[in-house]
């Protein structure tokens, strides 16, 4: 990779980490094609990387929000804990921002549940008088394998819950990450204890 090209990844990479920042898109691609626009770049070839722009996430936050950023991923990993302890019974694991530490005002506390008849989820939130809307969402475990699977959101005090209701087969092996071919990070109720924790008694 040639300088010029690095240097045009890397301001895209930056400019897609400041719209997210920013205007609390959430997907990777949407914001560096958004980025790609504004900068006139048509050719897919220029795009950064997603570990390019998350990489550009976490400097961006540094720099402009670390006076707010740490806070608010805190409060939303005690929120986790919380909803991970109400799912107890579907054995639920965190994942995304809330875990990786980039998340901010705009991120929900995202758990992947695990029941194999998703309608046993519907009715533990229908039971508890919860409001909730569905939805689908793709995840993909290998280039040819990518499966559909039910999504529920909800919002619970001053934090969004998004829910993806996996079958139990699938808790022993983890979904590709968003930002690489490698397994997500996923964590249990300990772990993010461990985590919420080690961040207080630094």
């Amino acid at each position: 990779m040639n300088s010029r090209h690095h240097d045009l990844r890397t301001r895209l990479a930056h400019e897609a980490a400041r719209l997210m920042a920013e205007q609390g898109i959430r997907d990777y691609g949407v914001a560096k094609r958004k980025a790609a626009e504004r900068a006139g770049i048509r050719d897919e070839r220029d795009l950064p990387a997603n570990r390019e722009i998350e990489a550009a996430l976490r400097d961006y936050q540094r720099l402009f929000q670390s006076g707010t950023q740490p806070q608010r991923l805190r409060r939303l990993r005690e929120v986790a804990i919380e909803a991970m302890t109400f799912f107890a019974r579907f054995e639920p694991r965190l994942v995304g921002a809330v875990l990786e530490g980039t998340a901010d005002e705009f991120s929900a506390v995202c758990l992947h549940l695990f029941e194999d008849d998703p309608s046993e989820v519907l009715r533990f939130l229908d039971d508890h008088r919860i409001p909730y809307d569905e939805d689908e969402r793709v995840l993909r475990y290998s280039r040819e394998l990518s499966i559909d699977v039910p999504v529920l959101r909800f919002d619970a005090d001053d934090a969004s819950i998004d829910l993806t209701v996996l079958p139990r087969m699938h808790q022993r092996q983890a979904p590709l990450s968003r930002t690489a071919d490698t397994p997500m990070q996923r964590a249990s109720i300990n772990a993010v204890r461990t985590l919420l924790a080690q961040e207080k008694g630094g």
